[in-house]
């Protein structure tokens, strides 16, 4: 397809759960609902259509050891792209992507800036590693240089305790939320534990990255200030894996994370019953490879939220929730089409059958 030629998407377009229609035009790169007049060199593509995927917690240009160069960087977000995601919320990386702004191939990126954590409670080479006094003014930095988020870790190992404790106090974040807030930013937190929710809900936060020690009665307190969770439960299949290589030196933080692991499930479905927000995250990047949204959707299902909310939940959901379009008149054209209606069995997610990005044809 030529880059600006006529795409007709025909078959069944998923504009919303409730909106369903029988065809889709792309024109100069957008979404129309009105046949073109004297459309001319029109290429018809059939099957199930979504909005382009969002991965809602991903890393383009971090590896396992930090910032990586661009070119794999490039590889990780067109591994993506090719696997249906078309919007990302990149989480936190030490890369400068910007340039990707630039390409209309891959995925558009909203992103957090660096991660801010705590000196020597985070991962090598990841994270901004300050001390309580300074968490302002760096919030403040990444709330500039972001898009509209900024990530803080909100726990991680304390070697001296042995297990998962509270990286800041709870003056220094309600201050730092603050001034993300009063700089029109949204804030987010790394948690796995239980210890360090309450402080953070209470002081404002906006989101919570895994959310694996969010217990029962914290659950009313998510609900009632609408705070979101992006459970990311490739990511918490690693946890036994991390258990066992930590067991011989921190005994009580490999069983903290192994009961975190069991009841993953129940987590996460005990929230979405609860009426929290509950979107799409794979976490990749560091550690897990790109390309796995159709294997998170999966698992929501398998912790018991319903297909056509766990869909919502990287489509129509996701992308009203971080402020982009969807298959609206006008909007970009970034669509994924499918042989099998995905509401029928979400592990159609995994096989697109055509990826359009702004209006091209790209996979």
């Amino acid at each position: 397809m030529n880059e600006r030629a006529v795409l007709r998407v025909k078959g069944r377009v998923l504009v919303g759960p409730d909106d369903v229609r029988d065809e889709l035009w792309v024109v100069d790169g957008r979404v129309s609902y009105d046949r073109p007049a004297a459309a001319r060199d029109v290429r018809t593509v059939e099957g199930w259509a979504l909005p382009g995927l969002v991965d809602a917690h991903c890393h383009v240009g971090l590896g396992a050891h930090g910032p990586v160069d661009a070119g794999t960087a490039e590889k990780q977000a067109l591994t993506d792209r090719d696997a249906g995601t078309l919007l990302i919320r990149d989480a936190g990386s030490p890369s400068d992507t910007r340039w990707v702004d630039d390409r209309d191939d891959l995925p558009k990126i909203i992103r957090a800036g660096r991660h801010i954590a705590r000196t020597r409670r985070y991962i090598r080479g990841y994270a901004h590693e300050i001390e309580p006094d300074d968490l302002v003014a760096y919030v403040g930095r990444e709330a500039r240089r972001g898009d509209g988020w900024v990530k803080l870790v909100g726990d991680w190992i304390d070697r001296e305790v042995g297990d998962l404790a509270a990286c800041w106090p709870r003056g220094a974040v309600e201050a730092a939320i603050a001034e993300a807030h009063r700089l029109g930013a949204r804030v987010t937190a790394h948690c796995f534990a239980e210890s360090s929710l309450r402080d953070l809900v209470e002081a404002g936060i906006d989101c919570v990255e895994h959310a694996t020690g969010l217990t029962d009665d914290l659950i009313p307190l998510f609900a009632s200030r609408g705070v979101a969770i992006v459970p990311t439960l490739v990511n918490i299949a690693t946890f036994p894996k991390l258990a066992e290589g930590g067991e011989a030196r921190f005994p009580v933080w490999s069983a903290h994370m192994r009961n975190l692991y069991d009841r993953r499930y129940d987590t996460v479905r005990n929230a979405y019953d609860a009426g929290i927000p509950v979107f799409v995250g794979t976490d990749a990047g560091g550690s897990l490879p790109h390309g796995l949204v159709a294997d998170e959707v999966a698992e929501l299902v398998k912790a018991g939220i319903p297909p056509l909310r766990a869909l919502a939940a990287t489509t129509w959901d996701a992308r009203t929730w971080l402020g982009r379009p969807g298959l609206e008149e006008g909007a970009p054209a970034d669509l994924v089409v499918y042989a099998e209606d995905p509401r029928d069995d979400v592990r159609a997610l995994a096989a697109p059958l055509r990826v359009v990005l702004n209006g091209t044809i790209t996979a």
